[in-house]
């Protein structure tokens, strides 16, 4: 749920304004889980959520960080950071293994 948290937290950061629809659009789920995601950002106090009008009238929201919302979302994305350098390294060995035995091939050192 962390990953779903931080890319809710981003898309406000990014867009205030962004409705939940848009959220579920972007984020490639259903509206639930992006209701769901929001509603769980906003009870633990990291997204506030302002009411305001739109021209036409239509109650919107605007979504904010709050200050611990910003805090919790630096820690997060220093933990995404470590993880994804971490699969990096661990491609980047599995890329020069596969690199090795492809020119190993190549150079006829392959077993039958």
């Amino acid at each position: 749920m962390d990953e779903a948290h931080y890319k809710v937290m981003r898309l406000i950061e990014a867009n205030p304004a962004i409705s939940q629809r848009e959220l579920a659009q972007v984020m490639g789920v259903s509206l639930g889980k992006a209701n769901y995601c929001l509603n769980a950002l906003i009870e633990k106090g990291w997204v506030k959520a302002r009411n305001f009008r739109k021209s036409d009238n239509k109650l919107a929201y605007a979504y904010l960080l709050t200050p611990r919302g910003v805090r919790q979302k630096a820690a997060i994305t220093a933990h995404f950071l470590h993880r994804k350098m971490d699969e990096y390294e661990s491609l980047r060995k599995e890329i020069d293994e596969l690199r090795r035995e492809v020119a190993s091939h190549r150079n006829g050192n392959a077993a039958p």
